[in-house]
């Protein structure tokens, strides 16, 4: 423990970032990491508590006190080869992690958490900056081939262990560049892509293999007839293991009338284009929210990220409604701690500008020629229900409302992963479409056919994929050599 009194002396400081009328004109990262003098004092506030909750409340359980005993006292080679040691990427969940971690912090439980997150970013970039993040290639080969369906978070965690104990590892991925929905899912204002492109030379000097622009399944289905396409026959025969890791990519739909006007969309179908168009790529098309009326129906991450995307357009309004209630400012910590609590959460897009709105039933969608002009909605309310205790929802009577819209983003979560790929490979599934196996060993019912991230678990954090991505590494060395040496 660093400073035995910092949080008694010490208040919580949130890292600067740029103001929002300036950040709006451009589609760069605007939150700035703490100078190594703030991280200092901010490290010394932990409490050195003696059960260290914030391990636990994050799901790849960084070692949070030791590294921020270390950046107190500014040993920072030492912070960054804790926080690595259980996390391969936390340049990505020093950006976009809800940090559950800090929900658990012990200091939390009558006082402002300890600003893990904040700490974190500030090592990872430093570590960058300075030249300590490196390649870590294997001492020696195994001879094993390993093929890792799917370049996200959990991909890239799985294939990275395993290329660093020996084997040879190839990652495909169905997009014309790697990273999953953080290339293609998350808005450069959130994750400047750099960070991807880093790491990938990083993993291709430790001995990893990445083909873009491959599907794996059956060539009827593949979305793109200029994708490469191989057959998971073809894959299991060519390679040792194969690991499933794609993303939970099904759109939960909204079957009311008028869901088929123009201007009716789901948020991937409009985030993606846009982060292309960032990359320098030329697109024949792009849905664009400028002088529009724009509803997002959604309050979650994705519908944060429209609502920032839509105002960076020129959007004349944004409005995102919400089917649940509003929740609470702030929450009941004696009743919450130290689990992830239930509160109003107000984004950095949100700031830039926003209407938002809570327990709105979407009815219908309007329009003329074809063009969606309105959404008619209603207010509802959650009852409970005497006889089984759970919310149940009810529409008020005379609350139905319009709400202008020229473009409606249904960002309402995901369902399903690819199902057709699935399909292809036979894996079981279980009753949500994602595939059976269990976090011991990751498994399916195939032979050397393993699962891990979202395909797996379904819809989830990065922090999370990440964790499923090296535990899923570990399992499948063992599966390879009869032991492994990775960490879980």
């Amino acid at each position: 423990m660093g400073k035995i009194t910092g949080f008694l002396e010490i208040d919580r400081l949130q890292e600067a970032s740029e103001a929002p009328a300036s950040r709006l004109k451009h589609w760069r990262e605007f939150v700035l990491h703490l100078s190594d003098e703030q991280a200092g004092k901010q490290a010394a506030r932990c409490m050195d508590c003696g059960i260290p909750f914030c391990n636990n409340g994050c799901p790849v359980n960084n070692i949070i006190p030791d590294w921020n005993d270390l950046v107190y006292r500014q040993n920072w080679r030492g912070a960054l080869d804790v926080l690595h040691s259980t996390n391969n990427f936390p340049e990505f969940t020093g950006r976009i992690c809800p940090a559950p971690c800090e929900s658990s912090c012990t200091l939390n439980i009558n006082d402002d958490a300890v600003g893990i997150k904040s700490i974190e970013h500030a090592i990872i970039d430093k570590g960058w900056a300075e030249g300590w993040v490196v390649p870590q290639p294997p001492a020696t080969k195994t001879g094993k081939t390993v093929a890792v369906i799917g370049s996200g978070p959990a991909g890239l965690a799985c294939a990275q262990q395993l290329a660093r104990v020996g084997h040879a590892v190839t990652v495909f991925e169905k997009s014309d560049r790697i990273g999953g929905l953080l290339r293609y899912g998350i808005p450069d204002f959130k994750l400047e892509k750099n960070l991807i492109d880093q790491r990938m030379t990083q993993m291709q000097a430790e001995g990893v293999t990445f083909k873009t622009s491959h599907y794996i399944g059956d060539a009827a289905q593949a979305s793109d007839k200029d994708l490469t396409v191989k057959t998971p026959e073809a894959l299991q025969k060519e390679f040792d293991a194969v690991v499933l890791t794609g993303g939970c990519e099904t759109p939960r739909d909204l079957p009311i009338a008028g869901r088929e006007l123009e201007g009716v969309m789901y948020a991937m179908d409009f985030l993606r284009p846009q982060n292309k168009v960032v990359a320098g790529d030329k697109l024949s098309s792009q849905v664009l929210a400028k002088g529009k009326h724009v509803v997002v129906i959604g309050g979650g991450d994705t519908g944060s990220d429209c609502v920032g995307t839509s105002n960076r357009h020129g959007a004349k309004s944004v409005t995102q409604i919400e089917l649940m209630p509003r929740p609470p400012e702030s929450e009941n910590k004696a009743m919450t701690w130290p689990y992830w609590p239930a509160k109003l959460r107000t984004s950095s897009s949100h700031e830039e500008g926003a209407e938002r709105d809570w327990a709105i039933t979407s009815k219908s969608l309007a329009g003329k020629g074809g063009k969606v002009e309105k959404l008619v909605a209603a207010r509802v309310e959650w009852v409970k229900d005497e006889t089984s205790g759970q919310l149940k929802m009810q529409e008020v009577k005379g609350s139905e409302f319009d709400i202008q819209a020229d473009l409606v983003l249904l960002a309402m979560g995901f369902v399903a992963p690819v199902g057709n790929v699935l399909t292809a490979f036979g894996v079981d599934q279980d009753a949500r479409g994602n595939v059976r196996a269990d976090t011991e060993n990751y498994r399916t019912n195939l032979a050397k056919v393993f699962a891990a991230g979202d395909m797996r678990r379904g819809q989830s954090l990065v922090v999370w994929a990440i964790r499923e991505g090296r535990q899923c590494a570990r399992s499948v060395d063992e599966f390879l050599m009869g032991a492994s040496d990775l960490p879980r």
